[in-house]
């Protein structure tokens, strides 16, 4: 038995989670960013709108704490009518039009939000009575309503709970959502009760234990033994194979993806050179890339924007795996002996396997690519510093090509520079176009913009696209969740009031 791990069930409404991580990390919605935190944080709170549970795609947006909205038709005034009677967790009363100014504001601000930056077109965020918000910004954004769905900043907070426990919020999280924060076990567990005032109706699950078991055998051992009922998969082939064949046992494989990305950093050499770019391109077969993570779970990426984002184009240059012409574009380049690059990476499992199959693949092109490890806080840290000529990124973000775009390939978000980002490859080529995109109010004519900057980016070999991990969980089929679940936004299964044991 894993340790902290009842078998005891309260009359099947007792949720027990198998989460790969250690420990929480920041259980402040405006703080958290990596995986384990954000899906835990998806079941406490909501934002004022929402994607449809079940789904990833920025087209299912759906009311949630607003009933309705209004924008204007230049699209830089946006006018949301609350829901009247929804309650914060605990004593914190009603959440009204104060609450979501003050919940905007705050992840609009970088001294109390990871995600300030999404938020920098916003001129002003004001309450126009109990249940109104007005929203003005200085520019179009090309997806509003996206930065206010329970997900990074968009997760609304009440305001009166953030003053009143101060430091003690990032560990006490209060939200409106079906299920409200309970209780904290270092490296154990957090426990989760269920909102019985949740405005959509009580949940009929009445606790959740988000248990923190890394060890994936652990992880696999519980959940075959029935002691945990949902379970965050490895993410491979050979996982679902073997998870599928446990009796009474649903495999689900989510969007979005997460990217892996060789950024190509243009400004050192033999990288400043286009030849020695498109050779590294050409030496990476993706194909067998798919096959090494496997392809129940990994789709090949041909374009630097992810597929299923809004804006995803597949028409753009594309570079075939071809290890000959990779030689012949190196001795063009005056590199017939072939070249070393250097790559900082991390030490996490899934992404040094994936460097590992692209070392190899390279080493074939005679393109020697020599990694130091590092293990994974160090790594962002010093790829941040511009210290890796090659840096392989993994992520996932809201699906609309804007994001992807702004953050990896604007010139604004190069490291070292004011405005810094996560762009590793110093890519300038198509500043205009994500610039002009970010504002055009014609949708097609943004769609357009979004294709022209993947063209050039690719056509540039800013960076390599190499494949999409999809998310991987599984679940007792004694468990219903309510909804079809193809994808979530933020990388776990909707738990919501409809969840329930059959």
């Amino acid at each position: 038995m894993v340790a902290g791990i009842g078998t005891a069930h309260a009359a099947g409404t007792t949720l027990n989670v198998g989460m790969a991580s250690a420990d929480a990390g920041k259980l402040d919605p405006h703080l958290a960013t990596t995986t384990p935190d954000k899906g835990l944080l998806h079941w406490m709170f909501n934002g004022l709108v929402r994607i449809k549970p079940g789904r990833a795609n920025p087209g299912a947006i759906e009311p949630d704490l607003a009933e309705s909205w209004s924008a204007s038709e230049d699209g830089l005034t946006w006018t949301f009518k609350l829901r009247q009677g929804v309650q914060c967790h605990g004593k914190y009363g009603e959440f009204d039009a104060e609450d979501a100014v003050f919940s905007i504001n705050r992840s609009a601000s970088k001294e109390t939000s990871s995600f300030a930056k999404d938020y920098a077109a916003l001129q002003s965020v004001e309450a126009t009575g109990k249940y109104e918000v007005k929203i003005t910004l200085a520019n179009p954004v090309p997806s509003l309503l996206g930065l206010l769905v329970p997900y990074h900043g968009g997760n609304m907070v009440c305001k009166d709970a953030v003053e009143d426990l101060g430091d003690k919020f990032e560990r006490t999280p209060i939200g409106t959502g079906p299920f409200m924060f309970a209780e904290y076990q270092p490296q154990q567990y957090v426990k989760l009760v269920a909102n019985e005032a949740y405005f959509r109706g009580a949940p009929k699950i009445k606790e959740i234990y988000y248990r923190y078991i890394p060890s994936d055998a652990s992880r696999d051992l519980a959940f075959q033994s029935g002691e945990i009922d949902m379970i965050y998969g490895k993410q491979d082939q050979t996982w679902v194979e073997r998870i599928s064949k446990i009796p009474n046992t649903t495999v689900t494989v989510m969007e979005p993806g997460e990217m892996s990305v060789l950024s190509l950093n243009m400004t050192m050499p033999p990288l400043d050179n286009l030849k020695v770019r498109q050779a590294v391109a050409h030496a990476i077969d993706r194909d067998a890339m798919v096959k090494f993570k496997g392809e129940a779970v990994t789709r090949p990426s041909v374009s630097v924007v992810p597929e299923g984002y809004l804006g995803y184009t597949d028409d753009v240059p594309q570079y075939p795996y071809d290890v000959a012409k990779a030689k012949a574009l190196l001795a063009e380049a005056g590199f017939p002996d072939g070249v070393t690059i250097k790559a900082i990476h991390t030490t996490l499992p899934g992404m040094l396997s994936t460097i590992e199959a692209v070392q190899a693949l390279l080493k074939e092109a005679n393109i020697n690519l020599e990694i130091t490890t590092v293990e994974h806080a160090t790594f962002h840290a010093q790829i941040r510093k511009d210290l890796s000529q090659v840096v392989h990124y993994s992520a996932a973000r809201f699906p609309i090509a804007d994001v992807y775009l702004t953050q990896f390939f604007d010139s604004a978000s190069i490291v070292g520079t004011p405005t810094a980002v996560t762009n590793f490859s110093h890519c300038d080529v198509a500043d205009a176009e994500i610039r002009a995109a970010r504002v055009e109010p014609d949708a097609q004519k943004q769609l357009e913009l979004w294709k022209t900057a993947q063209q050039k980016i690719m056509a540039a070999v800013c960076a390599v696209p190499v494949y999409q991990n999809l998310q991987l969980w599984a679940w007792k089929s004694s468990l219903d969740l309510g909804v079809d679940v193809k994808g979530s936004l933020n990388l776990s299964p909707p738990v919501t009031e409809l969840a329930h044991f059959k």
